[in-house]
């Protein structure tokens, strides 16, 4: 694992514990082992501190994202379906056409996005990704 940890002294918006600052570098990797570890450190089960009821006080930074390891068969397969609510609504999208509107950063954003529980707390965690090329 390629994990950079910072703490920093400053408390936590939930926990008054230490914030920590986690990197993650995503270059040579699949995309869904860097999906996996960015959720799981935000989720906070890399924490000691882990309640699963809270936000935990970390950021996770990753780095890299545009030399992430693509096979050319699952982007040219892959698509993402997306309802609008209304009759004949369900719209489809393929990750090449993702990846060339709104850049790869998109596309692991949906991963991490999809891998964290769909409760009121997602939000808050999402924010606390942030995807660099």
């Amino acid at each position: 694992m390629a994990v950079k940890i910072i703490t920093t002294k400053k408390g936590g918006p939930v926990q008054g514990g230490e914030k920590k600052a986690y990197t993650v570098d995503a270059q040579g990797k699949a995309l869904g082992r860097v999906a996996t570890e960015v959720a799981s450190i935000v989720l906070g089960k890399a924490s000691a501190q882990y309640v699963q009821n809270e936000v935990l006080p970390v950021t996770v930074n990753v780095v890299n994202a545009s030399k992430m390891k693509l096979h050319e068969k699952r982007v040219a397969q892959k698509d993402f379906t997306h309802y609008t609510g209304s009759p004949g609504g369900l719209r489809h999208t393929s990750m090449q056409k993702m990846i060339d509107t709104k850049g790869i950063t998109e596309v692991l954003r949906k991963a991490i996005d999809g891998m964290i529980p769909r409760n009121k707390l997602r939000k808050e965690r999402m924010k606390r990704v942030t995807i660099n090329d």
